[in-house]
């Protein structure tokens, strides 16, 4: 009785050790990604020329980066280490793909009234590359991503890639970019948001390129690792990004219900044949956005060695898309 107890309060049984990454293999060497970030905050004229993030209150983007990295650092075990080769400050509203460009009056009205956004939403990435030499730094080797920070509706998708041979990453790939010479991604981040959001957004460009890695294998454990009990009832692992392993519909990160779950094995990839535990959403952070995206970052497997071809580091092919096939 006091074991069963004690399972349900704190999803494991009485006595069991938490669970721990495999000490067996080392993990692998860090890489250190140099990023170009374009902050989009223009200037309000009728506040005396103020950022538009410090008038609505919004975040900071030098702490959301310095945050971001951080986390990212971290969940990888130290292989993710960015670095911001450089930063611009843009004091306007960038282009959308049809040429228009919000005023701050038209915007701040817009968000104020929360209606009469301009459509078509998306930004112009074509004009926005050109604008500040991207295509070049990345060929040139100065730069290896990019990270886009504006306002809500400034039109950036979450993830994006450019480069020959890009493929789709929570986003189609960019045309005309082959003469970076190399594959890239362009992040997009809303400073009106937090950090948990940043780690969404970098969550699903990790979805979108194990899907691409894995397509083609015989044994995709890419897919074993995003089972849920909704999708594989009894037969529960990680999850995804948006679905816990208890989740029961997008978003729910917050839900009480134990069900069993594989979860713990990935901390002993590439040993995946431990037993199923009981789990809720004590596990990741009851319902806080950035830390159940910790704790789904912190499952992916990374230690030295391969596979079937393929790294037992997935990180590398997050971090660097070049190594994808």
């Amino acid at each position: 009785m006091l074991n069963q107890l004690w399972q349900w309060l704190f999803g494991r049984p009485l006595g069991a050790a938490q669970p721990e990454r495999s000490r067996i293999r080392r993990p692998p060497d860090a890489v250190s990604p140099q990023v170009m970030v374009l902050n989009f905050d223009p200037p309000l004229p009728a506040a005396g020329g103020q950022k538009l993030s410090r008038v609505l209150g919004w975040g900071d983007t030098g702490r959301l980066t310095e945050r971001f990295m951080a986390d990212l650092a971290q969940v990888s075990g130290g292989y993710c280490r960015y670095e911001i080769a450089v930063r611009v400050d843009v004091p306007a509203f960038p282009l959308k793909v049809d040429g228009f460009a919000y005023t701050a009056e038209q915007f701040v009205g817009a968000w104020r009234a929360r209606q009469g956004f301009h459509q078509p939403d998306q930004v112009d990435y074509q004009r926005l590359l050109a604008d500040h030499d991207v295509l070049d730094r990345v060929a040139n080797e100065q730069i290896d991503e990019v990270w886009l920070f504006g306002f809500p509706h400034a039109g950036f998708y979450e993830s994006c890639m450019a480069g020959p041979g890009a493929f789709w990453c929570n986003g189609p790939p960019l045309e005309g970019t082959d003469r970076a010479t190399r594959r890239f991604i362009v992040m997009g981040f809303n400073y009106e948001r937090g950090v948990g959001e940043m780690l969404e957004a970098y969550g699903h460009r990790a979805e979108s390129i194990l899907t691409h890695l894995f397509r083609h294998r015989s044994e995709n454990l890419w897919s074993r690792f995003i089972r849920h009990e909704k999708s594989h009832p009894g037969r529960a692992e990680v999850g995804t990004i948006h679905y816990a392993p208890n989740s029961e519909r997008d978003y729910d990160w917050g839900n009480p219900r134990p069900v069993m779950s594989r979860c713990d094995n990935w901390y002993r990839f590439p040993d995946l044949g431990g037993p199923p535990r009981q789990v809720d959403c004590r596990e990741w952070g009851g319902g806080d956005t950035r830390q159940h995206h910790l704790w789904w970052l912190d499952h992916l497997p990374r230690v030295e060695g391969s596979r079937d071809g393929i790294a037992q580091n997935w990180w590398q092919y997050i971090v660097d898309p070049n190594q994808v096939d």
